[in-house]
């Protein structure tokens, strides 16, 4: 018996694959703040927040509120500025879009408590980013 178990163990390793299917992790902790990696823009629901619009692309991108404006061109280093939300226009939806149809990418900061900085660039996997939507429990989602 004791010379059939390793060769038994051998043959169902082989069989199921278990050889090289491990992989290793290690346990980590983290200083917040400082090391444990960024956590997702949330602001507090129905607070009035500034949203800045920055184009850091070299070509014209079109932005629109929906329900709220036309599309409006914004320049290579423009920044557009307005204020959203309160408990009359909770929620925040813009679609944008590069003049040329290139695809963009889209950072989303939050350098002050009542401050959401959408910056635009270019790149990204076609079609790239498309929206930035403020959503009922605070956090922003980009699609």
């Amino acid at each position: 018996m004791s010379k059939l178990l390793p060769t038994t163990l051998i043959s169902v390793c082989l069989l199921f694959g278990v050889e090289g299917q491990y992989q290793s992790t290690i346990a980590r902790t983290c200083v917040a703040a400082t090391s444990c990696g960024s956590q997702p823009v949330k602001f507090v629901p129905g607070q009035r927040i500034t949203v800045e619009f920055a184009n850091l692309t070299s070509g014209i991108v079109e932005l629109q509120q929906l329900y709220s404006t036309d599309p409006l061109p914004i320049s290579p280093g423009q920044v557009l500025s307005f204020v959203r939300g309160g408990s009359t226009d909770p929620n925040f939806s813009a679609v944008f879009w590069d003049a040329q149809g290139l695809p963009l990418k889209v950072d989303i900061l939050k350098p002050e408590t009542r401050l959401l900085r959408i910056e635009v660039r270019p790149g990204g996997r076609p079609p790239g980013d498309r929206a930035v939507y403020l959503q009922d429990d605070g956090r922003v989602e980009i699609l």
